[in-house]
């Protein structure tokens, strides 16, 4: 094997982290920094060192598994065999019960070619509507709120770069310090080029160490904090009315609204005391330009839409938005959460960010696929609604790139669910707890063995190179596809319809994406070799959308990296207002459940763990799970350090040792959420929904907590 250099980007977080690749003689591949790549500027974090890792057949799957009907054991298969098993399992509940008993669930860390094929994949050849992804875990309510008020949903409306040159950023329940340590730096930056930095969350993280100002809300009164702080900066007089004039609409009802919300009230609410409300409006209002970032805190909320859309009518109320080095955005977390939503896999889009309900949007893309566009089902359910109907209207389901008994909420139900289906296939590159309980596991090619578009919370779209060649029983996702349609009757030419050669099927994406609100029509191979990624909106020559003005004939379009400076992508061009009001949290403490639970990261490990617990030194950074409580919470229970502790909710019960620290509220416990088995903070989690964005209230539900005493 030659000693060539591959530079690519990381397979975890959506920062994308640029890194180099190198084959070692021993069949291995070394990381070294990457310092052209603009983000991370040569930085990463543990997991993006150690991400090589997984690539050792010691801890990946190399072989088709399929569950033998002798022993009900997973035993290994040939690749014709697994896949006839998979063709005869889908096809059988499709003829007995309808293409809609064939469910679908893809992942966010799949490339832009591998989640455009499997929404295609699900819609042509299976005809179903039943198809969602565990990005609908995300960033949802960042996306519906932003549709509602922009016209648009992408992740940050302009590069990270400008935010160490803004006047202030307001965080609200993000912890980049454990979740993204490269974006720390930008952060850091901005203090230093003596700007302020608010952190908004119930902890005392890594990331709130670092701020001028931590505001520790009560969990689940992020919504309440945003209209109190609207109102201030109405009753302050600091508002401003020449923007709200020009660019805006629905301003009267909304600040109505926030008035309703006084900053006293608000403090009840929330425990923030009202000069730190006080504070934070005249540091976010002094300076020419200020930001607001979210991420899963408040929008993983069964009111997180409505909670971020507070967030940005502060913005607009304060004209913080569609301005240079201003605005509001969503710090998404998955690899490729953005484009995994955009291209197809979402159960109510299609590529390009279209709707699925558009006449004109399902003839373009049928046009596309070479199919009728009556021949497209409807939008089908969510992630969780489409999880919960497992075993019920669903017999069927075909998973990549997903680890729902681990990261689903409500996941001891979910695991039921899914141990009730007729039939379950899994494509993944190591067998998580959900493919353990599969009838046929796919092993699939990794990151560093294959060729890829990703799009990155910039919205900048990245091509992540191929450096070494798979193991020998090791096949892509788009192979598995375009095997699956020839078994299930995709036409006499499947290559046609499903290629194996991720170039090609990204040139399909590109004509099925043009025109539409995420257009990467204007984007090749060749660009992406060339560049260090180019931001969407980038059409093509022609005609365009209004929000990423067209070149001159023949020219090449730049990308976009700061969208809004004009207009915003509504018909009128102006963003809109949307009135909000505090709603409880769908759970509430009570006599039998009196403290509240929320959940979230540890630096050294990802999701639901099935990587990263693969990888000794992320284990032995983070060898488990935790229960993090208050001292005076330890306190009343009896508890030290290191007990193990029974976390109860109404859906189950966790068990992990106590860690014990003033770094939290006393009417609040956190728990990771990155393992499986009794430390399972998921087995608590509530799966109460936005009514919107569909998202589960993952950060808040009520628990009690005990200390654990041995059980016979």
């Amino acid at each position: 094997m030659q000693n060539t250099v591959t530079s690519t980007h990381c397979p975890y977080c959506a920062l994308q982290c640029g890194m180099n690749l190198t084959p070692a003689p021993d069949g291995t591949v070394e990381v070294s920094e990457r310092a052209d790549f603009p983000v991370n500027r040569g930085a990463l974090c543990g997991k993006g060192r150690t991400a090589p890792a997984v690539l050792s057949s010691a801890v990946r799957l190399t072989s088709p598994l399929v569950r033998s009907r002798e022993s009900g054991e997973l035993v290994p298969a040939g690749w014709d065999e697994a896949l006839d098993r998979i063709a005869e399992g889908l096809g059988r509940t499709r003829g007995e019960h309808g293409a809609d008993a064939v469910g679908v669930f893809g992942g966010g860390g799949l490339t832009n070619e591998k989640a455009y094929a499997l929404g295609k994949f699900a819609r042509v050849v299976l005809g179903t509507s039943q198809i969602d992804y565990n990005g609908r875990f995300c960033m949802s309510s960042a996306a519906a709120a932003g549709i509602k008020a922009f016209g648009l949903d992408r992740g940050l409306p302009f590069p990270l770069e400008d935010v160490p040159r803004t006047g202030c950023v307001i965080l609200v329940g993000s912890n980049p310090a454990e979740t993204m340590p490269p974006a720390l730096r930008y952060f850091a930056e901005l203090k230093e080029n003596g700007g302020t930095l608010i952190v908004v969350d119930p902890r005392r993280t890594k990331t709130a160490e670092l701020a001028d100002l931590h505001l520790a809300p009560r969990p689940g009164t992020d919504l309440a904090l945003a209209l109190g702080l609207l109102h201030l900066v109405v009753a302050e007089g600091r508002s401003d009315e020449a923007y709200i004039q020009e660019r805006t609409a629905g301003w009267e009802e909304t600040r109505a609204a926030a008035m309703a919300h006084w900053p006293e009230y608000v403090e009840r609410i929330t425990g923030v005391p009202v000069p730190r409300l006080r504070e934070t409006v005249r540091l976010f209002c002094e300076p020419e330009a200020a930001m607001v970032l979210t991420a899963r805190g408040p929008e993983q909320q069964a009111k997180g839409t409505d909670t971020v859309g507070a967030w940005i009518n502060l913005c607009l109320a304060t004209g913080r938005a569609g301005r240079p080095l201003s605005g509001y955005g969503c710090l998404t977390g998955q690899g490729n959460g953005q484009g995994g939503r955009e291209h197809g896999q979402k159960a109510d889009q299609l590529p390009g960010y279209r709707k699925l309900t558009d006449p004109a949007a399902r003839a373009h893309v049928a046009g596309v696929w070479g199919v009728d566009p009556d021949s497209l089902p409807g939008p089908g359910r969510s992630a969780y609604e489409l999880l919960d109907a497992l075993g019920g209207d669903i017999r069927s389901l075909l998973l990549m790139g997903s680890n729902p008994v681990v990261s689903a909420p409500r996941a001891a139900h979910v695991e039921e669910r899914i141990r009730s289906l007729d039939f379950l296939a899994v494509c993944d590159v190591v067998l998580s707890e959900t493919a353990a309980l599969a009838d046929v596991v796919l092993p699939v090619t990794q990151w560093a063995e294959e060729t890829g578009t990703t799009t990155s919370l910039e919205g900048r779209v990245l091509l992540r190179r191929r450096a070494l060649p798979a193991p020998d029983g090791v096949r892509s996702d788009l192979e598995v596809l375009h095997e699956l349609a020839a078994r299930l009757g995709a036409g006499p030419s499947p290559q046609k319809r499903f290629p194996t050669d991720p170039e090609e099927v990204f040139e399909e994406l590109r004509r099925a994406s043009a025109g539409g609100p995420a257009d990467y029509s204007g984007i090749s191979y060749r660009r992406l070799a060339e560049d260090n990624g180019v931001f969407w909106p980038c059409p093509a020559p022609g005609p365009t959308p209004s929000e990423a003005p067209g070149p001159a004939d023949g020219a090449v379009h730049p990308g976009t990296p700061r969208l809004f400076l004009d207009r915003f992508a509504t018909e009128d061009g102006r963003a809109r207002f949307v009135p909000v009001a505090h709603r409880a949290n769908a759970e509430e403490p009570d006599d039998e459940y009196p403290v509240l639970l929320t959940t979230g990261r540890v630096v050294a490990q990802y999701q639901s763990g099935a990587q990263t617990r693969r990888v000794d030194e992320l284990n032995a950074a983070a060898p488990g799970p935790f229960v993090q409580l208050h001292p005076r919470l330890a306190e009343r229970l009896g508890a030290a350090e290191g007990d193990p502790l029974a976390v109860v909710s109404r859906r189950g019960r966790a068990v992990a040792p106590a860690r014990i620290t003033t770094a939290i509220r006393p009417d609040t416990v956190f728990m990771p959420f990155h393992w499986a088995g009794e430390g399972r903070a998921n087995t608590l989690t509530n799966p109460a929904l936005d009514p919107t964005s569909r998202m589960p209230e993952f950060k808040v539900c009520a628990v009690r907590v005990e200390v654990e005493t041995a059980r016979s």
